[in-house]
């Protein structure tokens, strides 16, 4: 009578919900604290090579920090907002030269993302159908976007040389679309210049993107769509574009952090001084730090950008979200 007695009192401590919740909750513990123990390195490297900089330049931007105080910055006069004073004034040199360089950059950052999104959009829907050389196209495609910044700029500022370089002998040598050699790297062309390689080098970027976001569309759409009659300009517009809306949501933010942000491409194209019809607001800031050795208003003037482009980014994620609730609804 013992022996089942026991038994019997073993399966009721195994089947109630106490019993069986006890020994089970350091290893529940376990798994929940794994993956933020796993991301612990991860957010640690990101403090120390993002946020703490970050925090570092916003305290430098309310310093009168010059050349003087460079060694130890910490000692440096409290500017409180002069610094953000004098790169607000517009009337001032300061001012008018920031506002001019903010001007330029928007209109650079506008005609590349458009043309990188339209480019790399329209080879994405070239390449989807199958055909010989399809795979050697797209790998051709993607070779602007593999090589490093440096070796590609470089390889452009050879081609816009004035008196040797390879555009000017097409565009006035062979081709006789100019009536003298231009200067692509100084004046006017500079601008020019600078969206050709900035387009050149982003667009495979683009279509990297896009052609990802085809995989995911049926064909079973476009069949349907061709046997009711729907040519290829119907059936992009009235199945691709909308189907790949939420990844060219993504896709146009990205590009346009990144080409409003771009620095290499500029300092590399022309070196520290940027010409006027040129001057990125990345160089400019660059300039006002390195060259004219005043930190604080260089720091104030990236803070100052921090703040647009966080403002933009917001107000971009809220116009998006609402247009995409109603077809989820």
């Amino acid at each position: 009578m013992t022996a089942p007695a026991s038994t019997a009192e073993a399966a009721a401590r195994k089947s109630s919900p106490g019993a069986a919740r006890g020994p089970r909750r350091p290893g529940r513990i376990r798994r929940v604290g794994l993956p933020y123990l796993l991301l612990l390195p991860a957010v640690l490297l990101e403090l120390l090579v993002h946020l703490v900089p970050m925090v570092i330049g916003i305290v430098m931007s309310f310093k009168e920090l010059t050349q003087f105080y460079i060694r130890d910055w910490g000692t440096a006069p409290w500017a409180g907002l002069d610094n953000y004073k004098v790169s607000v004034d517009f009337d001032a040199p300061v001012g008018a030269a920031l506002l001019h360089s903010f001007f330029v950059t928007v209109a650079f950052t506008v005609l590349s993302v458009g043309l990188c999104w339209l480019l790399g959009t329209a080879a994405a829907i070239c390449l989807q159908d199958t055909f010989r050389g399809r795979g050697l196209l797209r790998a051709l495609f993607l070779v602007p976007y593999a090589l490093p910044v440096y070796a590609a700029v470089i390889t452009w500022v050879f081609m816009f040389q004035h008196d040797n370089g390879l555009v000017n002998h097409v565009l006035h040598d062979q081709l006789g679309l100019t009536d003298k050699p231009s200067f692509w790297l100084i004046g006017d062309n500079s601008f020019f210049a600078l969206l050709t390689v900035s387009v050149w080098k982003g667009w495979p970027f683009a279509f990297l993107i896009v052609m990802a976001g085809l995989q995911n569309i049926p064909r079973e759409l476009y069949e349907a769509a061709a046997l009711d009659g729907a040519g290829m300009i119907q059936q992009v517009r009235r199945i691709t574009l909308p189907s790949l809306r939420p990844v060219n949501q993504v896709l146009v933010l990205v590009l346009f952090l990144w080409t409003f942000n771009d620095f290499n491409t500029p300092f590399v194209l022309f070196g520290k001084a940027a010409p006027e019809a040129a001057d990125l607001i990345s160089v400019h800031i660059y300039q006002a730090s390195f060259v004219t050795w005043n930190f604080g208003t260089g720091s104030a003037m990236s803070v100052l950008l921090l703040l647009f482009l966080l403002v933009v980014t917001g107000v971009y994620l809220v116009l998006t979200s609402r247009r995409r609730r109603p077809s989820h609804a």
